[in-house]
Formats: C-alpha cells, sequence, structure tokens
C-alpha cells in the first residue's frame, strides 16, 4: 500500500458519499446516468465476487479471470454519464464533485502503478492501459473543473458540444 492508491482509494470513496449523499438530500438521481451506474455495478460485481470464498482453485483462478474482465467495463463505464452531461449542456455542481473525486481516484492509480514500478517492479498492462483509456476519458471534464474552480464560479459545468 503507498500514497498513491491510499489517496486514490480515498478519492474513490468520496465519489460514492458525494454520489449517495446527492440521492438522499434531493430524493433523486437526477443527474446521475443508469448505464453509467450499471456499468459500474457490473465492474464490482465481477471484481469482488472472490471475497465470498477463501477457497484457492479453479474457482478462484475463474473469480480472477472475472477481474481482468472488470477491468476491460470499468475503462469505459463513464462514458453514459459524459455523454449525458454533453447532451443536457451541463452538470450539477455535486455531479461534478463525483465525477471530479472519480476521475482523481483513476489518476491516483496511475500514480499507484508507476510508483509500484519503480519500487516493486509490477506492471499490470490490461490495468495500466485500461486505466490510461479511463483518465484521457476525463481530460476535458478535469480542465473544465479546474478551471470553474480556479474563477470562483459555480459548479454546474456547462461542457462543449
Amino acid at each position: 500500500m503507498n500514497v498513491f492508491r491510499l489517496s486514490g482509494d480515498v478519492s474513490h470513496l468520496l465519489a460514492i458519499l458525494i454520489l449517495l449523499g446527492k440521492m438522499w438530500k434531493t430524493k433523486s438521481c437526477a443527474g446521475i446516468s443508469g448505464k453509467s451506474q450499471l456499468l459500474f455495478a457490473l465492474v464490482f460485481t465481477t471484481r469482488y465476487l472472490d471475497l465470498f470464498t477463501s477457497f484457492i482453485s479453479v474457482y478462484n483462478t475463474i473469480m480472477k479471470i472475472l477481474w481482468t474482465f472488470s477491468i476491460y467495463p470499468e475503462s469505459v463505464s463513464i462514458l453514459p454519464q459524459l455523454f449525458m452531461i454533453t447532451k443536457t449542456g451541463e452538470a450539477e455542481t455535486i455531479t461534478s464533485h463525483y465525477l471530479f473525486f472519480l476521475g482523481l481516484y483513476r489518476a491516483l492509480y496511475l500514480a499507484n502503478w508507476i510508483w509500484r514500478y519503480h519500487t516493486e517492479g509490477f506492471f499490470d498492462q490490461i490495468a495500466v492501459v485500461a486505466g490510461v483509456v479511463q483518465t484521457i476519458f476525463y481530460c476535458d471534464f478535469f480542465y473544465l473543473y479546474i478551471t470553474k474552480v480556479l474563477k470562483g464560479k459555480n459548479m454546474g459545468l456547462p461542457l462543449p458540444v
């Protein structure tokens, strides 16, 4: 465990808490892409199914095949949310924060992989390539988010179409 992975996990947790807080407060899921949430559900279901067993066998191997599969939909699971924002032309403040922390989680995991490569010699090509692809999808959003924060403007982000 290193500072990048820990920070990435905290960022991911904050994104989830922001999303849940938004839905609790507004009693609505307006502005949140259902397709993105279904893809994320698929990602994390396939990634963590092996937690229900400690039996190390063919079953464990099959579950880790599922882990590798979960990497692919995770890399594109944010696209429906970003398309939804592009279609509507803006995002609520809380939705913007949610997306920022999801993107930060992914960017911090890139730093984690760089750190692990230099300190442990560890390199998972599938995870790194998918993580880079996913982070690239966030780049336009990051630019708009950061420029709005620096200008002190409302975080309801209009996105270029």
